[in-house]
């Protein structure tokens, strides 16, 4: 059955900065989308520990629920040399090496400032440190920096955003959710009614368990181009909807590559 069709693939590859659309992604079964989430910036001491990792609240971390002042950092990540590139929003621009302590320290500082100038926070109190998620870079990644123990890969039906853009009068820009996959065509919210369901991308492509409906959190409310707190979206969704849900997590069951123009199949 055909139920939509992929328009967009996304990656954060340090959580809570800026996204990065990608062409195409080889996603392997029960791992995570590539390059998604693989370092956070603790503030002040998160209790992660990287020999026993679990899934700890984003507020421990430096992201837009939090620090809405991250939008103003625009950044790319060199998966190949591991380089993590950052644009202040005076326009200039730094790398810094993630592959050694000096530069994982070096980003640490330089975001710090940034949020010194912007937020109430004090770095002498919460020092900003780096983690990089244990394992990633084996076959098969363990652990991710998701907001969900369960979070693989996340889907988003643009249609419920749009739904919900013209109840309350705004144009919502997709992206305040930071999804993986943008899926067209496919009725508002439909998708939440598929908990337990597989679904397919292309002919031959990568197969999903769906796991859950996403519960939206107040980083939605950040606008990703002006760093302002513009739309309560998480209130919107509850008047309108009776819940806090928009889009999915879906769990990795066949391996394959996907691209925009992949059509969902649902089954």
């Amino acid at each position: 059955m055909n139920k939509g069709v992929i328009s967009a693939l996304w990656r954060y590859p340090v959580k809570g900065f800026t996204p990065e659309p990608v062409p195409e992604a080889l996603l392997c079964p029960d791992d995570f989308f590539p390059f998604d989430r693989l370092y956070a910036l603790e503030v002040g001491r998160s209790g992660f520990e990287a020999e026993n990792p679990v899934t700890i609240s984003k507020m421990k971390f430096a992201v837009l629920a939090r620090f809405a002042a991250v939008v103003r950092l625009r950044t790319r990540y060199d998966e190949v040399g591991d380089v993590f590139e950052v644009t202040d929003e005076d326009g200039k621009s730094w790398a810094f090496d993630l592959a050694s302590e000096a530069g994982r320290q070096s980003l640490a500082r330089h975001v710090e400032t940034i949020l010194a100038r912007h937020e109430d926070y004090d770095p002498t109190a919460f020092p900003l440190n780096l983690l990089r998620a244990p394992g990633w870079d084996e076959v098969h990644s363990h652990f991710r920096f998701t907001d969900s123990g369960k979070g693989f890969v996340s889907f988003l039906n643009l249609n419920s955003l749009r739904d919900l853009g013209q109840r309350i009068g705004r144009d919502l820009d997709p992206l305040r959710l930071r999804a993986n996959i943008w899926v067209e065509d496919q009725a508002a919210f439909e998708d939440h009614d598929w908990v337990g369901r597989h679904i397919r991308l292309g002919e031959e492509g990568p197969e999903f368990e769906v796991l859950k409906p996403i519960v939206r959190c107040v980083a939605t409310h950040v606008n990703p181009e002006t760093a302002e707190r513009d739309v309560d979206l998480c209130e919107a969704l509850w008047e309108n909807y009776g819940h806090r849900d928009c889009g999915i997590y879906a769990r990795i069951v066949k391996g394959g590559t996907v691209r925009p123009g992949d059509v969902l199949h649902l089954y």
